[in-house]
């Protein structure tokens, strides 16, 4: 039994890695890890991904100091996707939030092709300026 690498992206095969903190269950982003991210997440206790846009590993807090300590990995039924259950140090978003997932989308009368600003809500304070850290 093996971990299902079967998604491709910019020739890289990576598996969805869903970032959920350990104590409250938060879901605070979701990224992409190849073999190597996810054997140096394992080694080293802190979560790495595949970073599709630079096309190499990163280290979660490398530049920000952001970092995520990796209590816990959960791996789906299909061994194609992780839940990395974490303790998050500082914003988790590169827009300076807790959580990638800080707007709600509302669901009336909402055209998906053509959203406007007051289809969204945002959720969630700002923790940092994202200009300050990254």
């Amino acid at each position: 039994m093996e971990i299902n690498f079967r998604h491709e992206i910019n020739g890289q095969k990576v598996i969805t890695a869903v970032a959920q903190d350990a104590d409250t269950n938060q879901i605070l982003m979701l990224a992409n890890m190849n073999k190597d991210a996810l054997q140096k997440t394992i080694e080293t206790g802190k979560a790495h991904y595949w970073s599709t846009s630079r096309n190499k590993i990163w280290l979660k807090g490398e530049s920000s100091g952001h970092f995520q300590e990796v209590k816990e990995i959960l791996v789906d039924c299909d061994m194609d996707a992780i839940v990395l259950k974490i303790k998050q140090t500082g914003a988790a978003c590169h827009e300076g939030y807790l959580s990638c997932f800080f707007r709600k989308l509302n669901t009336e009368d909402v055209d998906i092709c053509d959203l406007k600003d007051d289809d969204l809500e945002v959720i969630l304070e700002r923790l940092v300026n994202p200009d300050d850290v990254y």
